[in-house]
């Protein structure tokens, strides 16, 4: 019997190739139909290798969902961008590849992400998603989100809604 380990931990230089296969790939499965192609196209070109890279040796956080060695997923935090809200924390980005969703792994790295925020002295999270993303929007309820804010992003002239959610 084989034995898969399951582990969220920071993001180091050699996963950049990993994270930029994974951002392409769920990027494309959660915004195609939704974000004009040409747009989303370039958004997940300008995501390669070098800019991977450079994030992980920023300033912001990034957690790796790593599979059994494979990188399944990937989640980005620091503090909330939006003054607005007063939850000092926020989960910018929190992606699986696709043929890793829908069987608790992104709860897992959602928890994660919030224990990290907690353990860096942040109160309150706050998750912006499209309103569109009907999967997000889902996960984020199930998961003790209550919505409370909502905006828009262009994207090529089309003008998407987009939904707050926060956690205490």
């Amino acid at each position: 019997m084989k034995t898969l380990s399951i582990d969220v931990r920071p993001a180091v230089s050699d996963d950049a190739q990993a994270i930029a296969e994974t951002h392409r790939s769920a990027w494309a499965h959660a915004y195609s139909g939704l974000i004009p192609f040409k747009t989303l196209r370039a958004m997940m070109e300008r995501r390669n290798v070098k800019w991977w890279t450079r994030a992980i040796n920023g300033s912001t956080s990034i957690l790796v969902l790593d599979v059994g060695g494979t990188v399944a997923g990937y989640a980005t935090l620091g503090l909330n961008r939006a003054p607005a809200l007063p939850q000092e924390g926020e989960i910018y980005e929190l992606y699986l590849r696709p043929e890793y969703q829908g069987i608790g792994l992104g709860k897992r790295l959602f928890t994660e992400a919030r224990r990290l925020l907690s353990s860096l002295g942040c109160r309150g999270v706050v998750v912006w998603t499209l309103e569109d993303n009907e999967r997000a929007v889902q996960f984020y309820r199930q998961s003790g989100g209550r919505d409370v804010a909502e905006g828009t992003e262009t994207f090529d002239g089309k003008r998407l809604g987009k939904i707050a959610f926060i956690w205490p």
